[in-house]
């Protein structure tokens, strides 16, 4: 699993990055958390407000910080 946070490094985004690793624990997953600055990529997920997470490729959530439960949630579903 590719785990993608998108931010530009502001509080909010920092929070995502670790709610999302702390989830990747909780829920056992094996996945690669990586965090994406550049405004051009982040541009590319048509995302219009920060942070965002991407799983696989797929915009999840954008524009606000879930908790590390329903990030853990959202990583488990098929």
């Amino acid at each position: 699993m590719e785990i993608k946070v998108l931010g530009s490094g502001c509080a909010k985004c920092n929070q995502l990055e670790e709610a999302t690793k702390q989830a990747v624990a909780l829920a056992g997953i094996d996945a690669q958390v990586e965090k994406v600055t550049d405004v051009v990529q982040i541009m590319g997920y048509g995302v219009m407000t920060t942070p965002a997470l991407v799983v696989d490729g797929q915009v999840r959530v954008a524009g606000r910080v879930p908790s590390v439960e329903d990030i853990a949630a959202l990583l488990t579903r098929e």
